[in-house]
């Protein structure tokens, strides 16, 4: 495919509607996904380095794509089982969850890799690595580490804590499996704790930092199933709001509805 647009490609947004503080939200209408873009800026320096660390160490050096961790996943694929192999720069992450398909194939592993070498071409490496944090899927219908953040903690992006953040970049390895809501919490836990030390041997964080955050009780907020509160109230919004503006554009486009 022709990346010549890629940045004005359609990514679907949830319309959020708040109670008359602006700030508990009733209601989170979407299509399939929960995501809410944010600027760059607007992310956590704590996410961007904890995903860093823990994913794609040389992701500001390198063209796109790693050519020893392509050669070491091509040759455990030989094997019997399929490519099954990791080694993805995030580069070629946010290729795969944004212009191909999930199919694990030879064919389309190396689509993969051409694109990413053509998607540095066309983009910055702080571009890349925003659609990657605005796009990757963090458990369930959650994508972007703003709903994430919010899903988890409560809190923005741009204001998790050290401790919150190695949590949400152990996330995206298998969303999940990793849940902080499934029955592996224990391997969240432990893999949250390996982001932190691989954020100390990278030098993102120092010694002190490190033994705070590995100390730090890190609570997530309890699941929400209905995903409605005030529930007469949100859904009698939801009408209007598709009356008034059609079913796309409130299920797609991100309106933040307050009092």
């Amino acid at each position: 495919p022709d990346l010549s647009s890629f940045q004005e490609r359609r990514v679907a947004q949830s319309t959020k509607i708040y109670d008359r503080t602006g700030e508990v939200l009733l209601y989170d209408i979407h299509e399939d996904a929960k995501r809410t873009l944010v600027s760059f800026n607007d992310i956590s320096v704590y996410i961007k380095n904890a995903t860093i660390a823990i994913e794609d160490a040389e992701f500001y050096s390198h063209g796109g794509i790693k050519p020893k961790a392509i050669l070491r996943a091509i040759l455990a694929d030989l094997t019997p089982g399929g490519l099954t192999q990791g080694g993805s720069t995030i580069t070629q992450q946010v290729i795969k969850n944004s212009v191909l398909t999930k199919d694990k194939t030879l064919t389309r592993k190396v689509k993969e890799w051409v694109l990413a070498l053509k998607l540095e071409k066309i983009l910055t490496k702080d571009q890349i690595f925003s659609t990657y944090l605005n796009e990757n899927p963090y458990g369930g219908n959650t994508y972007g580490v703003e709903e994430a953040s919010k899903l988890f903690f409560g809190k923005r992006a741009k204001d998790v804590t050290l401790a919150q953040a190695a949590y949400i970049a152990a996330l995206p390895q298998a969303p999940s499996y990793y849940s902080p809501y499934g029955s592996h919490v224990a391997d969240l836990n432990a893999r949250q704790k390996l982001v932190l030390r691989k954020m100390k041997e990278y030098n993102f964080i120092t010694d002190e930092e490190y033994t705070t955050a590995i100390n730090e009780k890190v609570e997530f907020l309890a699941k929400n199933n209905t995903g409605i509160r005030a529930p007469h109230f949100s859904l009698m919004v939801k009408d209007y709001l598709v009356n008034k503006y059609g079913e796309d554009m409130v299920e797609l486009e991100g309106l933040k509805v307050d009092p």
